[in-house]
């Protein structure tokens, strides 16, 4: 097992969230704490390694990816211009997954920032079918959305951890 369940900070004892918005909260908080364990105890080569060639995709690129990712949902829920990426060229989240600390801390750091500043966005917005931005997207749906894309990426860290160290989800 990847970690004792009783020391899974994912799971606790009891009932789940009351309503909808926790129950997506919930989820949401679920896979990002997946994501950061299956990163946990690496080394900055071991999280820049690449899965196989041509695939560029590493655990340090899903940091990058997703705080990338993040800032762009921001955009969704804006009327205003979108932000600026993060990595500058298509694919510069996992091309520029390298084996440095600074790059490590950075991609840690940027995931951090642009996580709180979704969230923060989105609390201003309790209705789940308020419909935002220039292209009207509900609340609910933007919430769906993130969760589907770390889900989908817990899933590539798996693979990835396993090539990494022969580690495996549970």
């Amino acid at each position: 097992m990847w970690v004792d369940p009783a020391d899974d900070p994912r799971h606790s004892e009891g009932a789940g969230p009351e309503g909808e918005s926790a129950t997506l909260e919930d989820f949401l908080t679920g896979y990002r704490t997946t994501l950061r364990m299956k990163c946990e105890g690496l080394d900055p080569e071991q999280l820049a390694r690449r899965s196989v060639p041509p695939s560029t995709m590493s655990l340090l690129g899903l940091l990058r990816h997703l705080a990338e990712v993040e800032r762009d949902w921001r955009g969704w829920i804006s009327d205003g211009d979108p932000l600026p990426t993060l990595y500058g060229e298509p694919d510069g989240d996992f091309l520029g997954a390298v084996a440095e600390q600074a790059v490590v801390d950075a991609a840690y750091a940027d995931l951090e920032r642009e996580q709180a500043a979704t969230d923060a966005a989105l609390a201003g917005h309790p209705d789940l079918g308020e419909r935002l931005g220039k292209d009207r997207i509900a609340v609910r749906e933007l919430l769906v959305h993130r969760i589907e894309e770390y889900a989908r990426h817990c899933g590539h860290a798996d693979l990835l951890r396993e090539c990494v160290d022969g580690r495996v989800g549970q």
